[in-house]
């Protein structure tokens, strides 16, 4: 990741930190009010219903391939519009893919999603509070969520192919790979993204907000 740019005052720096998460509010109430107008529309219903016939490995290489390409276009775009296209494409992608599990929350455990998102929304702000208070920089964990997420992307495939179910086990590691990403992250944030790249900043911060709804809400369900 590019360093901060030489020369950058306190108040560029604040600045940015507070874009950074206004896009990060903006991508989460976009989010939020995306699941709304599918479920109200009755568009959650067809959608889950095709996401769920498919194979999931496939669906989750495609939502593989759409985060790595918003983030590749997010961080290396010099256009600021193409920035703010990965990250709309993203969150759209997100919605969609959220569909059938907010689906079988809904109608097979309802509060769930409530309960989970309260408990992602106390974990987001308790890891940033720590990224913000402690003096260390979380870099050094990039290489540690590399080899992280390459692994659960081994466990997935090797669930899908000898057909195991991962449990809560995985679940819990997840939760934890998310927290560490949330960690990395906010350093990142508050040390070494250039002052441009708050949208791509953001876009990072919401993807990993995300895997920890998604598996938080794995737990709750699996819970009830």
């Amino acid at each position: 990741m590019a360093s901060i740019t030489p020369n950058v005052t306190v108040t560029d720096r604040s600045s940015f930190i507070t874009q950074t998460y206004a896009h990060l509010l903006g991508a989460i109430l976009g989010f939020a009010a995306l699941e709304v107008i599918l479920f109200q529309t009755g568009l959650a219903v067809p959608i889950a219903n095709l996401l769920l016939s498919l194979p999931w490995l496939a669906v989750l290489f495609v939502f593989i391939g759409v985060s790595w390409v918003a983030n590749h276009f997010a961080a290396r775009a010099v256009s600021l519009g193409v920035q703010y296209a990965a990250l709309v494409g993203f969150v759209v992608a997100e919605a969609i893919i959220f569909v059938p599990l907010l689906y079988l929350a809904q109608y097979h455990a309802p509060g769930v999603i409530q309960s989970a998102a309260l408990m992602t929304l106390m974990g987001f702000s308790g890891l940033t509070a720590v990224a913000w208070s402690e003096r260390r920089d979380f870099s050094f964990l990039g290489g540690l969520l590399k080899w992280g997420f390459a692994s659960a992307l081994l466990v997935i495939v090797a669930g899908f192919v000898f057909g195991f179910q991962l449990g809560t086990f995985f679940s819990v590691a997840m939760v934890v790979l998310a927290g560490a990403s949330i960690l990395y992250q906010t350093s990142n944030v508050l040390r070494h993204y250039p002052q441009e790249r708050f949208v791509a900043a953001s876009l990072a911060l919401f993807a990993s907000v995300a895997l920890m709804f998604w598996y938080v809400l794995q737990l709750f369900m699996a819970r009830d």
